[in-house]
């Protein structure tokens, strides 16, 4: 998000949250194809020129909105090696990832094929957010390479639970998740 310029007036916060929450409601209801700036401002409250003092073009202000959206931070590392960190980052992503409307979700991923800019910055969030998963992470315990098949296969298959099978991560599929798959094929000394 752009930075204030300090010329003017300071930016009105809850102009801010009006436009995302207004991108973020008419994104789920029309699909990212159909979203406009006009429509967003007009359902904000706001001006167009508000929408486009703040943002270069309709994939930023999206990408802006989700960012706002997000919740927590993911948890600390924890005593006691990598299958409990597993248990508690995994149990965090599929908090977070379950909170989001599927509708949302399902009009950003539509939204990233079609517009490369949009893929660019949801990718940026998502390669920040993956950065911050897998610092929770002891590193001394995973193979080489683990982090990264980690933010692959973690967000894949909650994802894949959620939206296609329409079932709940419940704590039982948590470590379902982390014992049979992930703990095996992340730890160090596991051949492949």
């Amino acid at each position: 998000m752009p930075e204030p310029s300090g010329v003017g007036r300071p930016r009105d916060v809850r102009r801010d949250a009006a436009i995302h929450e207004a991108a973020l409601a008419l994104l789920t209801e029309v699909g990212y194809d159909q979203l406009s700036i006009e429509a967003i401002a007009a359902r904000a409250g706001v001006a167009k020129t508000t929408i486009y003092r703040r943002y270069r073009d309709k994939a930023a202000l999206v990408a802006a909105a989700v960012e706002q959206r997000q919740g927590s931070a993911p948890p600390e590392p924890v005593a006691g090696g990598l299958r409990e960190n597993l248990l508690a980052v995994v149990g965090w992503l599929a908090r977070e990832i379950e909170e989001q409307e599927i509708g949302l979700l399902g009009a950003l991923f539509a939204g990233m094929r079609g517009d490369a800019r949009l893929a660019d910055e949801m990718r940026r969030i998502l390669r920040r957010d993956q950065a911050a998963m897998t610092d929770r992470l002891p590193g001394e315990e995973l193979a080489p390479g683990a982090a990264e098949l980690f933010a692959e296969v973690a967000p894949a298959v909650i994802v894949h639970r959620i939206v296609f099978a329409g079932e709940r991560c419940d704590e039982r599929f948590v470590r379902h998740l982390v014992d049979d798959i992930l703990f095996p094929l992340l730890r160090k000394g596991i051949q492949s």
